[in-house]
């Protein structure tokens, strides 16, 4: 079931929460509202939810205009991030209370209430749980048992509002796994909230990013990541290293630094944006970039080396960061203190006062150096 939301406007007293919000959610998609916290996200999911009213705008589920519909007669799911189930009450208890608490002449037989009981309960691999309380439950156990009862009434659509941010981080990545799993076997429309980049990423078909009531940009992850469309999602989007200067030409300059850009800018101040993957380190600087850099950390994580830089002879706002490989890791045999040169292979250019990023790719030509490279 498709969702679209028109022109939604929500006040809080004196306080704008959201500003003119519109957004399609195509039908059996996977949305994720990523943003920091007092962006909007979870009062727009209440919105679409029926738990708050708009000011101004529709909501439509399937063209079918729901904005004054009482959340019980929308068919919403919706998951909390604190689970919200009942202490008294068993497992089974708690996924068949939406069930039970229906009018007469609503509620399915308790022989039908049972067996969706089972079969939910199965379904999220919890069936062996369910006369258990809550409290004898893991985390991760009672977000799949607050995700059973949402489901139990048989949602057209199913909202979740931080549904992992209680979790810790191995907990939260397979139940990412698992609830992508679910969606594409069952097929129901979703949009969830959250303010973790790699969350939203990894799990959604599209990603609106928030930010103080507004959406930013609505995009595929891979869209999303390779071209961010304004400052602010580059910054929200995290890992990305800074050079800031004054273009003289073709070339941007601060302190000791520069780097010659493959064209001249429109504007004289520049911020040029990298992310780790963007930017090789050499031994010696590059024909095209003179960015000195001195080694302050080095951290083992996972499959990759993160080093964490310091400028010389020029000033970034936060430490850059590159990963490389183990392999360059154990040739190189970095050491704190030591220093290196930053080569930027790709670049995203932004006019001090403008918006919009301009992407800049360097000719392999310019870049290769195979005696200098790390």
């Amino acid at each position: 079931m498709s969702i679209s939301i028109e022109g939604i406007t929500k006040h809080f007293g004196s306080f704008q929460a959201l500003k003119n919000i519109s957004l399609e959610v195509p039908d059996g998609q996977l949305v994720g509202l990523l943003g920091p916290s007092g962006s909007g996200k979870t009062t727009l999911l209440r919105i679409i939810a029926g738990l708050e009213t708009a000011n101004e705008g529709r909501i439509l589920f399937e063209g079918e205009d729901v904005t004054r519909l009482h959340v019980r007669e929308r068919r919403v799911g919706f998951v909390f991030q604190h689970y919200a189930l009942f202490r008294h009450m068993t497992v089974a208890e708690n996924v068949a209370f939406g069930l039970d608490v229906l009018p007469a002449r609503q509620r399915p037989p308790a022989a039908e209430i049972r067996k969706r009981v089972e079969t939910l309960l199965e379904m999220v691999q919890l069936g062996h749980l369910a006369q258990r309380y809550p409290s004898q439950l893991s985390g991760g156990q009672k977000q799949r048992i607050a995700l059973a009862r949402a489901l139990s009434m048989k949602p057209k659509i199913l909202l979740l509002d931080e549904p992992f941010g209680a979790l810790d981080a191995k907990v939260r990545k397979d139940l990412r796994r698992w609830l992508r799993t679910l969606h594409e076997e069952f097929h129901f429309t979703s949009v969830f909230v959250t303010h973790d980049q790699e969350e939203a990423l990894e799990l959604s078909d599209q990603v609106a990013v928030m930010s103080a009531g507004r959406i930013e940009q609505i995009d595929s992850p891979q869209q999303l990541y390779a071209q961010p469309s304004s400052r602010f999602v580059f910054d929200f989007m995290g890992n990305v290293n800074v050079f800031a200067g004054e273009a003289d030409g073709e070339v941007l300059r601060q302190g000791e630094a520069w780097v010659h850009l493959p064209e001249a800018p429109a504007a004289a101040q520049q911020q040029l944006y990298m992310r780790s993957h963007e930017v090789r380190l050499q031994s010696t600087a590059a024909s095209h970039a003179h960015l000195p850099l001195r080694i302050e950390s080095i951290s083992l994580v996972g499959a990759e080396v993160r080093l964490e830089l310091t400028p010389l002879g020029w000033h970034a706002e936060e430490l850059w960061e590159v990963g490389i490989t183990h392999a360059q890791f154990n040739s190189w045999q970095p050491s704190r203190g030591d220093q290196c040169f930053a080569v930027p292979q790709v670049a995203h250019a932004i006019a001090v006062n403008a918006h919009t990023p301009v992407t800049l790719r360097w000719r392999a030509g310019e870049m290769d150096d195979p005696a200098a490279m790390i």
